[in-house]
């Protein structure tokens, strides 16, 4: 059992839905990125997606384009990353840290190695937006049988035919991608986002988080309601664009982490 997997049976135990933060790794600079990441579990984050910065995010909207740009420019590589992975790992044991980016980055360094490093580092999960499926045997298997969850992305346009292929070889949770898109475009709609969450938990019995559109405790709350928990990315990478202290970054991610917690 994964930490995520044992973070999702704590929560179910509890009645409770998940909430997950984003933040890239290294914005605006090292030492503030890792201390924001140390305070997310006190803010009341259960899973930890950790950004790899990268040149070209194809994803990804202007906010968090530019964070990977800040912590491209202040130094950040893949492997300060898991550097930054080992420190929280110091002082945080149980809070799971899923690897968000794109495949340039690991394929450089070579899949057996970064496994090898991202397991000792305290990596629990890999989310790559540019690997599908039919790449299985690239990544997602060998991390799988290296102890890591691989999770998957669905979105509105996977229909019936595709989301079995998608929901192959997925593990830990299934991220739904509530909007067509990229990240930070639009708002995600629970009356938009009930019906496909129920039609991919009805093929899966892992759990289904949404993410992306997602900016409210309001809308963390109502999304939380229709799904087994919400993702938040943009909108906390604004506030740090934005120069706010740690402390009010936490706050505010304290404020949406509150409201998928009373969904």
């Amino acid at each position: 059992m994964t930490r995520i997997d044992a973070k999702f049976a704590e929560l179910n135990a509890a009645g409770k839905k998940a909430f997950v933060s984003y933040v890239m790794a290294g914005d605006p600079d090292f030492d503030r990125s890792l201390q924001i990441v140390k305070g997310l579990p006190g803010a009341g984050v259960d899973i930890i997606e950790l950004g790899l910065p990268f040149t070209d995010p194809m994803a990804d909207g202007p906010t968090i384009q530019l964070a990977g740009q800040r912590a491209l420019a202040a130094g950040m590589t893949l492997e300060r990353t898991l550097q930054m992975a080992a420190e929280f790992r110091k002082t945080d044991d149980t809070t799971p840290i899923v690897l968000m980016g794109y495949y340039n980055p690991i394929y450089n360094r070579g899949v057996d190695r970064f496994l090898v490093d991202a397991k000792a580092a305290g990596i629990d999960g890999l989310i790559l937006v540019d690997l599908p499926p039919e790449e299985d045997e690239e990544l997602c298997i060998p991390a799988q049988a290296a102890g890591l969850n691989f999770i998957r992305l669905a979105t509105p346009t996977t229909d019936d035919k595709r989301l079995p292929k998608v929901l192959s070889n997925t593990s830990g949770f299934v991220y739904y991608v509530s909007i067509t898109g990229i990240t930070g475009a639009a708002e995600a709609e629970a009356t938009d986002v009930g019906p496909e969450v129920a039609r991919i938990k009805a093929k899966t019995d892992l759990p289904v988080i949404v993410g992306f559109g997602i900016n409210t405790p309001e809308k963390s709350q109502a999304i939380a309601r229709i799904a087994d928990g919400a993702v938040v990315g943009s909108a906390i990478v604004g506030k740090i664009a934005a120069g706010k202290t740690v402390d009010e970054v936490l706050d505010f991610v304290k404020s949406l982490a509150d409201g998928a917690h009373s969904a």
